[in-house]
């Protein structure tokens, strides 16, 4: 066995195992940790494809970012574990039931003949001088500029519509009012008081 393939068998299974983890850990906490770890063998996974953009990006920007994120939000929200697993025997038959069919759908694109080992050879070595990252940009800002845009007004939606569901007013949030902050006059921002000398 070659060990470019042995690699692959190797992050696949910790890919495999991990992924599994996420959905099987009792701590939330130890959920993302292992997401995390999946997150790191597929972007070896890509790698391995000869893909180092797509494998930096993955590991910078999920790992370092949004699953770093997840885990503090996981620890500060303090999620009672109970409570989410009340139905999770009532919904065990359902969730089968996709595990299933994403499998069988897996199992038809890879061993289908044009999705097989076979069609899909392994890619000719790269001449010197290329750059896939100079590539992937020339493509996302040419021929993908405009779903590039649109993904990007998409997730700007996404984010005020986050912050404004989020932004509840209430008696018990502290929260700034500009208004009264400029609104304000020195002598209120002031007060001194007489207090007397002391001695040692």
């Amino acid at each position: 066995m070659e060990p470019k393939t042995a690699i692959f068998y190797v992050l696949s299974a910790i890919l495999v195992a991990a992924s599994l983890r996420v959905i099987t850990a009792k701590n939330p906490v130890h959920a993302v940790l292992f997401l995390v770890l999946g997150f790191f063998s597929a972007g070896g996974l890509w790698l391995t494809l000869q893909a180092e953009f797509l494998a930096i990006v993955l590991v910078v920007v999920y790992v370092g970012a949004v699953m770093v994120l997840f885990l503090f939000v996981v620890m500060m929200l303090h999620i009672d574990v109970e409570r989410l697993r009340e139905g999770f025997w009532s919904n065990l038959p359902v969730a089968i039931g996709v595990g299933l069919l994403m499998v069988f759908e897996m199992a038809l694109v890879l061993t289908g003949r044009y999705f097989g080992a076979d069609a899909l050879p392994e890619p000719a070595a790269a001449a010197a001088g290329y750059s896939n990252t100079k590539e992937i940009g020339r493509v996302l800002f040419s021929d993908y500029v405009y779903p590039f845009e649109l993904a990007s007004v998409v997730l700007l939606v996404a984010i005020v519509a986050a912050v404004a569901l989020t932004k509840r007013p209430g008696k018990d949030k502290k929260e700034q009012n500009v208004r009264k902050q400029t609104a304000v006059r020195s002598d209120e921002r002031l007060r001194i008081v007489a207090m007397p000398s002391e001695k040692e």
